[in-house]
């Protein structure tokens, strides 16, 4: 696949170069004293995010990154070079974590973002630093630090504002062209998106949202078939999921009703914070229903959930316009929360201040 959202690493920055012992030693000048320079730092791997790289296919073969050791030090006060920093560009949304410990190492979550992964050793110290009225004649240096190593599971989490999820065939990836300039394959088999697709909604010239849309999930998914949870992470920053049910399913003896709790069992199964999201009903392909009133009816009464719902044909346009503006509407107050959110806190902490 030419998507590559996970991988492993390792980073190994440089060691420090060592300090050494020297002494002075010029015509006519006796006893010139300790003159041995510093060793170098060595060179540390940073990571830094970067909006110009969609997935990590980059690191899915390049598997070691070193840093290279700094200099030692020289005579005549002569100090190592530091060694150059080791920069690794990742896509916007990639959560680093150590693959030995599980700890989390960095999110990086916007652009221009950057974390150190691996520190650089120190460079050791050279004679002249131990120099003292005691001891003018000092033969002692140390030699420089080791640099950090690391074995990283780096895993890439889309940045989006809404996210679709349903059975393969629901009609996500017509629903995304129908919706943006996004054209990912459709066809009338399933599983015919095999990797994340982004397209960006725009509403109008000045409000815009990005929606997502992941391979289709399938009943069993917890236990691997299909294609299992392993693009679910991409919805994990969504705030907004749509649920797409085909509502006039191609095949007899398929339950749409069925299909949507199932959906709905493996999104549990996965993650609770994710099935607690903010989720709309999509019932999708009313083009294919004459008596959609009726089948719209009985399908929400027998699904039984209290939720917001919209009906729309993915291949006509047919109720998407309006959708894309109720999308809008919700992710704008959900900004304008969390600005009155903000705005609240940094007062708290204003007041908290001024009585302290």
């Amino acid at each position: 696949m030419k998507f590559i959202d996970e991988s492993k690493i390792e980073v190994i920055a440089g060691d420090g170069g060592n300090g050494a012992a020297s002494f002075r030693r010029e015509k006519y000048i006796a006893k010139g004293g300790p003159d041995g320079g510093d060793g170098g730092w060595g060179g540390s791997v940073f990571a830094v995010a970067d909006c110009n790289i969609n997935t990590l296919v980059d690191f899915r073969f390049a598997r070691m990154h070193r840093a290279k050791n700094g200099e030692s030090g020289r005579g005549a006060d002569c100090y190592g070079k530091g060694a150059d920093d080791v920069i690794l560009r990742m896509p916007v949304g990639t959560v680093i974590t150590d693959f030995n410990t599980g700890e989390l190492i960095a999110d990086l979550s916007h652009e221009g973002q950057k974390t150190l992964l691996a520190q650089g050793g120190k460079g050791g110290l050279g004679n002249l630093h131990f120099k003292s009225s005691t001891n003018r004649t000092p033969r002692q240096c140390t030699p420089g630090d080791e640099g950090e190593r690391r074995e990283l599971q780096l895993e890439l989490k889309v940045l989006a504002d809404v996210g679709l999820l349903g059975m393969p065939n629901a009609g996500k990836s017509t629903f995304i062209r129908a919706v943006s300039a996004a054209r990912p394959k459709v066809a009338d088999y399933p599983f015919t998106t095999l990797h994340p697709n982004l397209g960006v909604v725009r509403v109008d010239t000045e409000k815009s949202f990005v929606i997502a849309d992941i391979p289709g999930l399938i009943e069993g998914a917890a236990e691997g078939a299909g294609l299992g949870h392993q693009f679910l992470r991409h919805l994990a920053r969504t705030r907004l999921l749509l649920h797409l049910v085909d509502i006039a399913p191609m095949y007899d003896g398929v339950d749409p009703v069925h299909e949507a709790h199932a959906i709905l069992n493996e999104l549990k199964k996965y993650d609770e914070a994710l099935y607690q999201k903010p989720r709309w009903l999509i019932l999708n392909k009313l083009d294919l229903l004459p008596d959609r009133d009726e089948k719209i009816a009985a399908f929400l009464k027998e699904f039984g959930e209290d939720t917001r719902h919209f009906a729309i044909s993915a291949i006509n346009g047919e109720g998407c316009k309006e959708l894309t503006y109720a999308i809008m509407e919700h992710l704008t107050q959900l900004a304008e929360q969390e600005r009155e959110a903000i705005a609240a806190s940094a007062q708290e902490t204003e007041i908290d201040i001024q009585e302290q």
